[in-house]
């Protein structure tokens, strides 16, 4: 079987620190070696193999994990966006309108759309998407959403528990039990994941309790949307019930803190979220420092964060949550893959998934430094 190298690496992230320098194991000027989809080598420039790709001297690292997004969705809602920028609160109840133009879209168009978004974020460097639903709120469009979404990732996301849907108007109750009965035998063919939003607006922890408790015992894993818009039972919910990950958490308490670094969750922060609600900032230092897992997300959606740049997302937990440059890559590629809990993606070394991002710079510091320029030279998802 054809084997390829990719050389002359100036600088290599892999995420290994038993093999290079600090937390992200750097090592330089080496090379990287894969069979089909498979790492075989890593090592010092020069390793042979059938087929050679230059780096010339560049910078790479491992392809972003982007642990949780939103891709399939049809509509716009930029005149929301502009509106917020002129004053006015985020709030939750806009996610209708993207069910309303979701559920009018032919599933050709939610296909195309879902795939033009997919390539965007392949070419700024994710090589692993998560993908909810959450846009059909019904059983059949749940299901479609989540059908077309399993086209592009193993990792899908039920989320039915998004917000009540118009014809629940006053009942959530009953929204929810639907959600945890007839939704979710639907969704489950297309389904690793159950989510809810847990949140003023939204869902109470004993509904959100009722959809994970509902979704584990079907044999779906668990991730929560937690203390975005305020301080709330989010976090401690997620904890509670295992969930792999706590998304958001932009408002944390000492004892929100606590419980995560004493838990498996992953605390998931969304920046561009915060960013374009003009929320505050997660206080990333004082979660790391706790000794909690973290992770960094693009949450691309067509709302609160319609974006695909990872590079985007370091580049504020840098500036704004007092993370350091390899804390901020680390959390996007190794974190993205602990909140996935996938055990072949976020590193280079032997065994791992190839997948790669190249960047045209010598060093991811440059992810930072140049702010909103894509650097993302080549890309290798699966060896391809």
């Amino acid at each position: 079987m054809t084997t390829t190298v990719l050389d002359n690496i100036g600088l290599l992230v892999t995420n290994d620190p038993t093999v290079g320098e600090g937390i992200l194991g750097i090592r330089r000027n080496a090379s990287v070696v894969w069979q089909a989809d498979q790492i075989v080598s890593v090592g010092a420039a020069g390793q042979l193999a059938d087929r050679r790709i230059d780096a010339e001297g560049r910078c790479v690292l491992p392809g972003f994990v982007d642990s949780h997004t939103h891709l399939v969705f049809a509509g716009d809602r930029s005149d929301e966006f502009a509106a917020r920028m002129a004053g006015r609160a985020y709030e939750a109840g806009g996610i209708r309108v993207s069910v309303e133009a979701t559920r009018g879209a032919t599933t050709s168009e939610l296909q195309s759309l879902t795939e033009l978004r997919r390539a965007e974020a392949r070419r700024a460097g994710i090589t692993t998407v998560e993908i909810k639903s959450g846009y059909g709120l019904d059983v059949a469009n749940e299901a479609r959403c989540l059908e077309i979404g399993r086209g592009f990732t193993a990792d899908t996301t039920f989320l039915g528990a998004h917000v009540v849907p118009a014809e629940f108007e006053g009942r959530s109750d009953d929204y929810v039990h639907h959600v945890c009965t007839d939704m979710l035998q639907a969704a489950l063919p297309y389904s690793r994941w159950i989510d809810c939003f847990c949140e003023v607006g939204a869902f109470d922890a004993d509904q959100s309790r009722a959809v994970l408790q509902a979704g584990r015992d079907a044999g779906l894993g668990l991730r929560l949307h937690a203390n975005q818009l305020g301080h709330g039972p989010g976090v401690q919910l997620a904890v509670e019930m295992g969930c792999a990950s706590a998304d958001h958490c932009t408002y944390l308490s000492d004892a929100d803190i606590a419980a995560l670094a004493g838990s498996d969750t992953v605390a998931t922060f969304l920046p561009a979220a915060d960013f374009s609600t003009r929320q505050p900032y997660p206080d990333a230092r004082r979660v790391i420092d706790a000794g909690a897992s973290v992770a960094i997300a693009t949450n691309c959606n067509p709302g609160s964060s319609y974006t695909t740049s990872m590079s985007f997302c370091i580049a504020i937990a840098v500036r704004d949550m007092h993370m350091t440059l390899e804390e901020a890559v680390l959390a996007a590629t190794a974190g993205g893959a602990k909140a996935l809990r996938r055990s072949d993606i976020g590193a280079v070394k032997p065994g791992m998934r190839a997948d790669l991002c190249m960047l045209d710079a010598p060093s991811y510091t440059h992810l930072v430094y140049r702010p909103g320029v894509p650097l993302v030279r080549r890309v290798f998802e699966g060896g391809k």
